[in-house]
């Protein structure tokens, strides 16, 4: 028998050893309007969990999904794609 100790050292030694790439921290940084939508949507659906939504809580919520599908948008039309051999 193999002790689990063992593997699990061969396994998680190297893998937190590591930083994010520059290339990494860039996607981040391009997808971070999107994120802040993201988060503000989970914040305006956590205060709803404990008490029944009223008015105004449905509209922040709307807002929030709103906001969040419009970075989605902005997103997806900046996104450039790079084709191998500088094709365009």
């Amino acid at each position: 028998m193999i002790p689990i100790a063992a593997l699990e050292r061969l396994v998680t030694a190297a893998s937190l050893d590591f930083e994010p790439t520059p290339a990494e921290l860039d996607a981040i940084e391009h997808e971070m309007p999107l994120i802040r939508a993201e988060v503000e949507l989970l914040d305006a659906q956590i205060t709803t969990l404990d008490r029944p939504a009223g008015e105004l809580d449905i509209r922040r919520i709307r807002r929030a999904r709103n906001r969040v599908l419009a970075a989605r948008r902005d997103l997806s039309n900046r996104t450039v794609t790079v084709q191998p051999g500088g094709a365009a």
